[in-house]
């Protein structure tokens, strides 16, 4: 047996969810330009889970049950307010919510196909109020209840901030899930297929999921982006701070991906809706800076800027605290997370790879008397 680093190059299992092939990314054989063009979040959350875009009829119903579900039992509400917000990400207290959601769930250990649906829609219905229930009561104000006539995106940011959204900013916002909601099988997805493969509930898979999710070099990246921007602070400064950064051979986070060799298709989908709310908002220096930081570093290290790229911009221009990016990437990314696992249910093995050792060999056990 030979280790690949990474597991580069694997294939672990076959999937009908999602397709990189060529640098096209597809849902269910459907290009994600036009998922991205066209399609609400809630027809691409019913593909992914359905394998097929739902009917008119089906639609309203889909969308019923998940305004439905939105809200919070009062127990994971109340438990927010014992955590130490001034130093708890919410991404930590995303996990750790999800993990609790399956305290007050009566299906929670069934792995029943009609139990785990019922489950699904739970968890994407709570999963955008927990984030902004907890966003809310870190700052000492009270949490705002869903609006069972808005859609997932509008529902969001009408919940984070209290007030009837723009427009543009649905649209934004709707884009940037579609965009965050599947990605074949990355970190997150296969921590969260790996830990059901072994029959674990769907609340464990998920919270497994989020915590592959929390790290930098996965759901992390478009905060980082965003830290980075606030770092150089103005257009003029971009050249310094980027020139530095790579005679210094350090990581710009935003650019690059293992599994496209051209750049993200995803990218330029969020590049243009930073572009039209920069124009909206008048705070033009972000889209500005991030199109001089893009041309730097594809000119000289030609590394495509990746999702996390321009995401960072259009969550600033949507007045969105930093430390919810990634949260906000789970809100999208567990209509993905719930379809693979469904998958892995229907057709499990439990998965256990093994490893190449390279540690000493033929050792000679030594009594402590003579260590």
């Amino acid at each position: 047996m030979t280790a690949t680093r990474g597991l580069e190059g694997v294939v672990a299992t076959t999937s009908a969810v999602s397709s990189i092939i060529d640098d096209m990314l597809t849902y269910r054989g459907y290009n994600i330009d036009d998922l991205t063009s066209y399609a609400t979040f809630e027809e691409v959350v019913y593909l992914l889970w359905h394998g097929k875009l739902p009917n008119e009829g089906e639609l309203s119903e889909f969308t019923r049950l998940l305004s439905e579900n939105a809200e919070l039992p009062k127990e994971v509400v109340d438990h927010f307010s014992t955590y130490p917000v001034e130093k708890v990400h919410p991404m930590a207290a995303l996990r750790t919510a999800v993990s609790l959601l399956g305290l007050y769930d009566e299906e929670a250990d069934s792995v029943e196909e009609e139990a785990n649906y019922r489950k699904a829609i739970r968890l994407q219905a709570q999963l955008p109020t927990i984030v902004t229930t907890f966003a809310r009561i870190r700052k000492g104000l009270d949490p705002i209840a869903p609006k069972k006539e808005y859609g997932l995106a509008k529902n969001f940011l009408y919940m984070l901030n209290g007030e009837e959204p723009s427009d543009i900013a649905v649209e934004a916002f709707n884009k940037a899930l579609v965009l965050h909601a599947d990605h074949e099988l990355n970190a997150s997805t296969f921590t969260g297929r790996v830990c059901v493969a072994t029959l674990s509930d769907m609340y464990s898979g998920l919270t497994a999921a989020i915590g592959a999710l929390k790290g930098p070099l996965h759901g992390g990246a478009n905060e980082a982006v965003m830290k980075m921007l606030s770092d150089i602070g103005d257009v003029d400064r971009v050249d310094s701070y980027i020139q530095a950064k790579l005679d210094g051979k350090e990581k710009i986070m935003g650019f690059g991906h293992r599994v496209y060799r051209e750049g993200d298709p995803r990218a330029k989908h969020l590049r243009e809706m930073s572009r039209k709310l920069a124009d909206v908002t008048g705070e033009k220096k972000w889209y500005e800076m991030s199109l001089k930081i893009e041309d730097l570093v594809t000119s000289q290290k030609d590394l495509p800027p990746n999702v996390d790229f321009y995401s960072a911009s259009v969550y600033h221009s949507l007045k969105i605290d930093h430390d919810l990016f990634t949260p906000i990437f789970a809100v999208s990314r567990v209509s993905g997370w719930i379809a693979h696992i469904l998958e892995q249910y229907s057709n499990n093995r439990l998965i256990r790879p093994r490893a190449e050792y390279i540690g000493p060999d033929k050792q000679a056990y030594v009594s402590i008397e003579d260590r």
